[in-house]
């Protein structure tokens, strides 16, 4: 395995990561992470201390590497101010707060329910309300799963389950490497895309009833130009107001709506 390969899933933190987001099971010290580890817990992100990636701490970094976690590096200084016990022996990381499935299993899920699959995809959402939100939302009306990237995503956190209201519990969430070979997935499958973007055909005109797959984008860039680029189409959300667009969790409730309404 080649250095470039061996570094694919590590991170760097310049500029400094937002670590806002990351309340959830909070795993520190090294044999603590690594028995979590064996016990197959999910986690969201491991971080360990930079000095320490190809040293003392490189079984740790393999053992993540090999389960697909992301693993960020930061400055000792860093992990201190994370740290809640101040012995996190230069790694913490951040468990989900409810596991994971596979994208193969909301298919799966759909199928066994006897309809069409609708599946919300969310592009790089970053606010865990946003997420939460999405999967309340999900959950309210009727779609069989939400997937979600492993990078510049919030994953599940308390934060996000708290906001879902529960749904968490209930609503399957896949977390995946690459939304865009998904959605290509997706399309093998049987299902449209259909992403939500402001200058797209209304909402109205657009046909959401058959197996569909929804994109949400970022908060404040929308859907990135690769993962816009698998949609089938592009749908937007009539507005009369003064303000010309909708947070991120109120434009995927209505097309979840609309999409329940003509199924």
């Amino acid at each position: 395995m080649t250095e470039k390969t061996k570094n694919q899933n590590i991170q760097q933190t310049n500029p400094p990561f937002d670590d806002s987001s990351l309340n959830g099971d909070k795993i520190e010290g090294r044999n603590p992470v690594i028995e979590a580890m064996r016990a197959g817990r999910e986690i969201d992100k491991l971080f360990v201390r930079k000095s320490d990636v190809h040293t003392s701490l490189s079984r740790i970094v393999a053992m993540a590497r090999d389960r697909g976690i992301v693993i960020i590096e930061a400055e000792k200084q860093k992990l201190d101010s994370m740290s809640e016990t101040g012995v996190h022996q230069g790694v913490i990381a951040f468990a989900a707060c409810h596991a994971y499935v596979s994208v193969d299993d909301i298919l799966a899920g759909a199928l066994q329910k006897g309809h069409a699959p609708l599946i919300v995809v969310c592009d790089k959402i970053t606010d865990p309300h946003n997420l939460g939100s999405v999967i309340r939302s999900a959950d309210c009306f009727g779609a069989d799963g939400v997937i979600i990237p492993k990078r510049n995503s919030v994953g599940l956190t308390a934060t996000v389950a708290k906001a879902s209201a529960g749904a968490v519990e209930y609503m399957p969430v896949a977390k995946v490497t690459n939304i865009a070979q998904t959605l290509d997935l997706l399309k093998k499958k049987g299902l449209w895309i259909a992403g939500a973007d402001m200058d797209g055909q209304s909402l109205r005109d657009a046909d959401l009833s058959g197996p569909l797959a929804i994109v949400i984008g970022n908060e404040g860039e929308g859907i990135g130009r690769l993962v816009r680029e698998k949609c089938d189409f592009i749908v937007s959300i009539p507005m009369c107001g003064n303000v010309d667009s909708l947070n991120a969790s109120v434009a995927g409730g209505i097309l979840l709506y609309e999409a329940s309404k003509r199924r």
